[in-house]
């Protein structure tokens, strides 16, 4: 059996970080091609497998190497309760880029503009997933394949397009950006093809996008409420486009 230790040091800069098992069990599931895989417990992590991804089980057995915890530790930024850990191969940006210009459109793309907590920008893909989002966008300078973003979106960043544009990139559609001066978001129906987005968690709508926006929409709110979280904003929006969109299978609950 190959060392993983070279490997994973020789591939660390330039491959994509999932860290946990539910992030490696979704990037398999969704095809990403992982070169390095580490668990500190085999036994255990196939046993999660078992439970969690049958499905992927076999995949995952055929990558796991088992190594010290200490040398586990030591390729992540903090160790994971599933002490597993892997390396992927970053989808082509012109594969995504062309399936998120791709036309006619069967599900919306999520923009965010100008993210800064790596955290919900995960969250966000991580729904935009969960609800059969043709892509995330994200504007601004965060890396949406950041580490901490692919950890906070489970390793979904595999099962839709992820990138970084700038807003006269942002792919084509009626944009609807939201906004606490917009129309109600119920009293609008959201088409599939539309462009959703969404303003920095601090500041908002940057001036640019706003410019380009087709259509500002409001989130229904209680008065005095400053504002929702990121993720939560997103996730009202894509339900409410899912409603009059085909229903889909339910998927886990679990973390």
């Amino acid at each position: 059996m190959t060392d993983p230790v070279p490997v994973w040091h020789r591939l660390a800069g330039s491959s994509v970080l999932l860290d946990g098992f539910h992030a490696l069990k979704h990037a398999v599931r969704f095809g990403a091609e992982v070169p390095v895989a580490v668990t500190a417990d085999r036994a255990a992590t196939l046993a999660l497998a078992d439970e969690l991804a049958p499905d992927v089980r076999d995949a995952l057995a055929g990558l796991l190497t088992e190594v010290p915890y200490e040398t586990y530790a030591s390729f992540v930024p903090r160790p994971h309760p599933t002490a597993v850990a892997a390396l992927a191969v970053r989808p082509s940006r012109e594969s995504h880029l062309a399936r998120l210009a791709r036309t006619p459109r069967t599900a919306p793309v999520v923009v965010l503009d100008n993210p800064r907590n790596l955290g919900n920008a995960g969250a966000v893909i991580r729904l935009a997933a969960g609800f059969g989002a043709t892509g995330v966008v994200t504007t601004g300078t965060v890396d949406p394949w950041h580490p901490t973003v692919v950890r906070g979106g489970a390793g979904l960043h595999f099962a839709t397009a992820v990138e970084r544009l700038e807003v006269a990139d942002l792919p084509a559609g009626p944009l609807f950006a939201l906004d606490p001066e917009g129309d109600d978001l119920r009293a609008t129906k959201l088409p599939d093809d539309a462009v959703l987005a969404f303003g920095s968690e601090r500041t908002g709508l940057s001036t640019e996008l706003r410019a380009r926006a087709d259509h500002l929409l409001s989130l229904p709110m209680r008065p005095q409420v400053s504002s929702y979280n990121l993720a939560t904003s997103v996730a009202m929006t894509l339900y409410h486009w899912s409603l009059a969109a085909p229903l889909q299978g339910r998927g886990e609950l679990r973390e």
